[in-house]
């Protein structure tokens, strides 16, 4: 199957860091297609071989494992072509319509790595250059749209140029190997459905957490914040797999229909509920590793006395039959203890303790970051005489040691599936804006309040604010526990 894939924004960050490593290990795990062109596109004048050394020199970069040697890296540069465009020209977009038909690939993806306020353009663009048949397919990298009101707008203009499923936007997060094996743990395993639900479970805990600051993007985190950068898209969707229903089939719009009526179904927020289960937070000077890191305020490029988030603890819950009463809590922040991301899923204790020990219940932690794989915590005997005092032990699955072959990354995965038009790992349109519906209040409710976000050091796991929210309901999180 033959196939064009263009980045617009070829030379920016999301390009060379992510995107460039991802399609080389498809290429060297003999994963991408035969008969494909990589085309990136940017406003500066190169020549393909120009643009070629560009991503070598890039590749330095790369973690030692994924880097390519010169014969592969030569190998695969082939595969790499520039255009000089300008996005508001269409004369640029009826010459990039020219370089593709010259060849009449199966299937053609255009890959929008820019500035979410280009995209309106950038389509509206391509509708009119007839960039948007049949065999065309658009990505959308997130953030899409700073709020409920611009990502309707962007949805709209995408919709008048393609059709729902030529439109990928896509959430990394998703590309996940531990978030796949999350649908096969619930749908492919008798073993937790019975237990999937407010009769056994006490409550969720996800946490995606960051050591690292805002670097040299202190302006762009500015304008966005931890609510819109991560809770919105990547820790909503995971809440969606976690409580979805079974869907009917493992068809794309079956699964995405389940996830719109858990986003539905989340308890609105109201200002009472803003002020008390939604807690924002600013790191100030702390340490990482024992090595001084400086607060947020004194980050590059960040303007004088900001009051952006960098770190947002939730509780929410799920208004239905399975999940009624049942907390969710949804935690992310930067410069916090370690670098975390993970489901623990916290059962209740058994009815009627007969052993010593016994009152601590079981968990399952889906680990996602910074290694993958799942830990179910028990209780058994500790023995030596001790028969009757139970201790805590964990079942562990490694799924880099369960299965030693080279695993596809989450960008890997997710540009495979967008060339073969696989939906089933992308966002619709009616979720994505139901998330937004859902956030926009706890927005406007932190654009009222006068007092800012909670201080917090550097390496801690947040604000006093956050364990208090929790200990509310009598709950822990995972590492006070």
């Amino acid at each position: 199957m033959s196939f064009d894939l263009v980045f617009f924004g070829g030379t920016g960050d999301l390009t060379w860091r992510k995107l460039m490593p991802a399609l080389f290990q498809a290429f060297r795990h003999g994963k991408l297609p035969p008969g494909g062109r990589i085309l990136a596109v940017a406003r500066d004048e190169r020549s393909d071989d120009e643009y070629r050394a560009f991503i070598k020199e890039r590749f330095v970069e790369v973690e030692s494992a994924k880097r390519p040697s010169d014969e592969e890296f030569d190998r695969f540069a082939q595969l790499l072509h520039y255009r000089r465009m300008d996005l508001s020209k269409p004369e640029h977009y009826a010459g990039l319509k020219q370089w593709i038909d010259d060849r009449d690939a199966h299937t053609v993806v255009l890959y929008l790595a820019t500035a979410p306020y280009l995209f309106p353009v950038i389509c509206e663009q391509l509708g009119a250059a007839g960039l948007n048949g049949p065999n065309v397919r658009v990505v959308l990298e997130k953030p899409l749209g700073h709020d409920l009101e611009s990502a309707q707008q962007i949805n709209r203009v995408v919709r008048s140029v393609f059709a729902e499923s030529q439109a990928f936007r896509i959430d990394h997060y998703l590309g996940k190997p531990s978030v796949q094996n999350l649908m096969a743990l619930r749908f492919g395993n008798a073993l937790f459905e019975p237990l999937w639900r407010r009769e056994s479970i006490a409550n969720i805990q996800i946490t995606l957490a960051e050591e690292l600051g805002v670097g040299t993007r202190g302006d762009f985190y500015d304008q966005t914040g931890a609510l819109r950068d991560m809770i919105q898209n990547h820790a909503l969707q995971l809440l969606t797999m976690i409580a979805m229903e079974p869907p009917s089939t493992s068809d794309a719009d079956a699964i995405r229909d389940e996830k719109l009526k858990v986003l539905k179904s989340l308890r609105p927020f109201t200002p009472e509920l803003v002020a008390r289960d939604a807690v924002r937070g600013q790191y100030r000077a702390g340490s990482i590793a024992g090595k001084p890191a400086p607060g947020y305020l004194d980050e590059q490029k960040v303007p004088p006395g900001s009051t952006i988030e960098t770190f947002v603890a939730l509780r929410t819950e799920v208004q239905n039959w399975r999940w009624a009463g049942v907390p969710f809590y949804l935690r992310t922040g930067k410069r916090l203890a370690e670098r975390l991301a993970q489901i623990v899923v916290n059962f209740r204790p058994v009815p009627h303790p007969i052993f010593p020990g016994s009152a601590r219940a079981n968990k399952l932690v889906i680990n996602l970051q910074p290694e993958d794989g799942l830990e179910l915590h028990l209780l058994a005997t500790k023995g030596s005489g001790q028969g009757e005092l139970l201790a805590p032990v964990k079942l562990d699955l490694d799924f880099d040691k369960a299965f030693p072959t080279e695993r596809v990354g989450a960008y890997e995965r997710l540009l495979l599936d967008a060339i073969a038009g696989r939906l089933n790992l992308f966002v619709r349109s009616d979720e994505q804006e139901q998330a937004w519906r859902w956030v926009e209040p706890i927005l406007h409710g932190w654009k009222q309040d006068p007092n800012g976000p909670r201080p917090y050091a550097a390496g801690t796991w947040g604000p006093p604010a956050s364990s208090a929210m929790v200990a509310r309901d009598g709950c822990t999180w995972d590492e006070e526990q």
